[in-house]
């Protein structure tokens, strides 16, 4: 009787430190350090060393940085949440327009990594707004919540583009930026007249199951207890950020695209987001030999091809 006292005691025990372990390596991967000196480093960049350090003291990530900037004359535009926090973008204007564009980042990036996207749409005659989210680049803030309360930039940003231009809007987003997108259209019913979007996660414990698999640990129980405690440390339900349930919402045409070497959002994911997706006029395009990146810049031909189809169509 003493032994299974004391097991039970040693398994309760476990629970607890796994689950502090667990809340403080959720609060490394959402709360972002001010050092422009540091370089973030993918897991699959790390050496074996490296990654052992981030299993132990947790990540260290610093707020991306702005290095480079467009090519043509921008404004720089800031918004606001409903809680203060200051988001940066740059609306670049062109003569003429037909249309609207607006490109939200991925995690830990900003609005420099969607040049080339946006300078793309300009030369279809698109107006493009390039939005950092908040603890992103030259947004306020520090604490990233994976897309949950991005979704206020998108909604944000839609409402800065119809006071400027009363032209058809459309939203690109990659990442976190695409699952952003199909969270504000479900929670605040944006009507884009147009989405296109690039490898969103289909819940976030999906998105936290890949980082898990790129340091070699196993995504259960772990994957689940980050989710709870990421989402529990910034005020939200971690399990209910779902962009595969927020698709059903989604009714304008979605062109939509992934890469088949992706690591860190599975075929299964992308099908379950695309399968739920509400409207009739949707495509899914699959890139081969590419991965979670940039398709404008790793397959510009096929991407503008796709692209151009899908605005003119």
């Amino acid at each position: 009787m003493k032994l299974l006292k004391r097991l039970g005691y040693l398994l309760l025990a476990l629970f607890l430190l796994l689950n502090v372990i667990a809340a403080f390596h959720a609060w490394k991967f959402t709360h972002f350090y001010n050092d422009p000196n540091h370089i973030n480093k993918k897991p699959e960049q790390m050496a074996v060393g490296e990654k052992m350090q981030m299993v132990l003291l947790g990540v260290r990530i610093s707020k991306s940085v702005i290095k480079h900037f467009p090519d043509t004359v921008y404004k720089d535009v800031n918004l606001k949440t409903a809680k203060g926090i200051r988001i940066n973008s740059w609306w670049i204007p062109v003569a003429h327009p037909i249309g609207n564009v607006i490109l939200f980042h991925g995690y830990n990036g900003s609005k420099q990594g969607p040049l080339p996207e946006a300078a793309y749409f300009r030369s279809l005659g698109y107006n493009t707004l390039l939005v950092d989210f908040r603890a992103h680049g030259n947004s306020g803030g520090n604490t990233c919540s994976i897309g949950f309360y991005e979704k206020e930039e998108v909604k944000l940003a839609m409402e800065y583009v119809q006071a400027q231009s009363q032209k058809p809007i459309v939203l690109w987003g990659v990442s976190m930026g695409a699952a952003a997108i199909l969270n504000s259209i479900a929670q605040y019913r944006l009507q884009p007249a147009k989405i296109i979007i690039e490898c969103p996660y289909a819940t976030l414990v999906d998105a936290v199951n890949s980082r898990m698999r790129s340091v070699h640990l196993p995504t259960t129980p772990l994957s689940q207890l980050l989710t709870f405690w990421g989402g529990l440390e910034q005020g939200f339900w971690g399990f209910g950020m779902q962009p595969a349930e927020y698709a059903k919402k989604v009714t304008m045409p979605t062109l939509y695209f992934w890469g088949k070497a992706d690591i860190r959002v599975m075929q299964h994911e992308t099908l379950s987001v695309f399968n739920n997706l509400a409207t009739k006029n949707k495509k899914l395009y699959m890139v081969e030999k590419a991965g979670h990146e940039s398709f404008c810049r790793k397959v510009p031909t096929e991407w503008r091809r796709e692209v151009l189809h899908f605005l003119k169509h």
